[in-house]
């Protein structure tokens, strides 16, 4: 890590995966350290998206200690693959010394906070004595590892800051293959599921037509009533065209006034349903439709990072609250809450919902998705924007191409009818559908 040496402050220092902390040294030249377990590496890129932002005492005290730090020391520690940053601090009251501990490690890979004794202030991952020889806790010293030997390669890099590019690079096409592949199954197994659903819903027509059968039933019961008698199974009558019929009776019904109400009630849920089939239809198609937009987008992505974005790992064990309306759905980047609507119910549910300082966002003069940016009074990022704008392209259109998408607080939107609307003092951003 020599190359490091010339850097003398940390200007930035946070979480922004579950596995990765970035490091920027300068704004021009972010690293990036993925600890996770097995397969630690550092990297470099010029902009890695972040899911969400963390607040983990680990997240808090690694903010607090480090960001706009003075680097006293960089080294990397012998017979061991730990790098070890030592830093400065101002504090109001003395100056405060930390040291920020790397550890590729393997299976037990950890990032650990010291101060300058050596006691542990947090760590990325607590390890306790029946897991390991060397406890990881808050207020115990840290025992240094025993020193081990490792085959390295010897071939000298002449340019350290291309190979962490370019080792990246390989990394990451590996990788995405792979995470597409598990994202798109995942979608995969959904849409089957609701293609299925799709395919098992009744005909209208047939419902109607097998609804107006049992209301003849019905009448032709009540009109026969008189030459019928209790626990009848069936009936030889004439319908009101002069055609002889056999009406098989209910099993469980006792009188003829019992079978005709059974008719009856049987004959008005069916149009009932064929009224409202249409409906389960209608959202079962945008929702296959939102799926198959998604998976296409997950598809096209260039990126680990954006694929997560568009489907991100859900925790183990953790209770999934229930989502404000099935209509909607939400995204989450660099801790913005980005929505946008499935279909015309979800697009007026998000105006509505939506409070005076959000961010809105739809095409430019052609029908599509309504965005909502969740904004807390200050103006997002450029990279939230484009993002969000990509997602209203991706899920409004099928057609590759550039499009314009306009921008405004949504104190500058104007509900007309339904999702239409007029806007006034809005921006324009311009985002690529592959």
């Amino acid at each position: 890590m020599e190359h490091l040496k010339k850097y003398k402050k940390i200007n930035l220092i946070e979480k922004v995966a579950d596995t990765i902390i970035k490091i920027v040294f300068d704004k021009d030249n972010p690293y990036f350290f993925d600890m996770c377990r097995g397969d630690s590496y550092i990297f470099q890129k010029k902009t890695y998206k972040k899911l969400r932002n963390y607040n983990s005492p680990f997240d808090v005290l690694l903010s607090k200690r480090f960001i706009n730090a003075k680097i006293d020391k960089m080294e990397v520690m012998d017979g061991n693959r730990i790098f070890r940053i030592y830093v400065g601090s101002s504090s109001k009251y003395k100056l405060q010394s930390s040291i920020l501990q790397f550890e590729f490690t393997g299976r037990n890979t950890n990032v650990i906070i010291l101060d300058e004794n050596l006691v542990i202030l947090e760590a990325f991952r607590h390890i306790d004595l029946q897991n390991s020889f060397r406890e990881v806790k808050v207020g115990v010293n840290l025992i240094p590892l025993p020193p081990r030997e490792f085959k390295e390669d010897k071939e000298p890099i002449l340019d350290i800051e291309g190979f962490l590019v370019k080792e990246y690079e390989k990394r990451e096409l590996v990788k995405l293959e792979v995470v597409k592949k598990q994202k798109t199954l995942i979608i995969s197994k959904k849409l089957k599921k609701l293609q299925k659903l799709l395919s098992y819903l009744e005909n209208e027509e047939e419902l109607l037509e097998k609804s107006e059968v049992l209301q003849m039933n019905g009448n032709l019961i009540l009109s026969n009533i008189h030459n019928m008698k209790n626990y009848q199974k069936e009936i030889e009558v004439l319908d009101f065209e002069g055609r002889a019929r056999i009406i098989q009776l209910p099993s469980d019904t006792r009188t003829p006034a019992e079978a005709a109400n059974r008719f009856f009630q049987r004959g008005k849920k069916l149009k009932q349903k064929s009224k409202n089939i249409h409906i389960e239809r209608e959202n079962l198609t945008y929702k296959i439709t939102f799926l198959q937009r998604l998976e296409m987008s997950i598809f096209t992505s260039s990126a680990i990072d954006e694929v997560n974005l568009y489907l991100p790992k859900q925790p183990k064990k953790v209770k999934i609250k229930q989502r404000e309306d099935t209509n909607v759905e939400s995204f989450f980047i660099e801790g913005y809450k980005i929505s946008l609507g499935k279909n015309e119910k979800g697009n007026i549910f998000l105006l509505k919902k939506a409070k005076m300082s959000d961010i809105w966002m739809h095409l430019k003069d052609i029908p599509s998705t309504h965005v909502i940016i969740k904004n807390e009074k200050k103006t997002p990022p450029q990279l939230v924007l484009e993002f969000a704008a990509k997602l209203c392209v991706q899920f409004s259109t099928t057609t590759e191409g550039g499009y314009l998408v306009d921008y405004t607080y949504r104190r500058n939107v104007k509900i007309r009818d339904g999702a239409n609307v007029n806007y006034v003092d809005y921006n324009t951003i311009k985002a690529i559908k592959a």
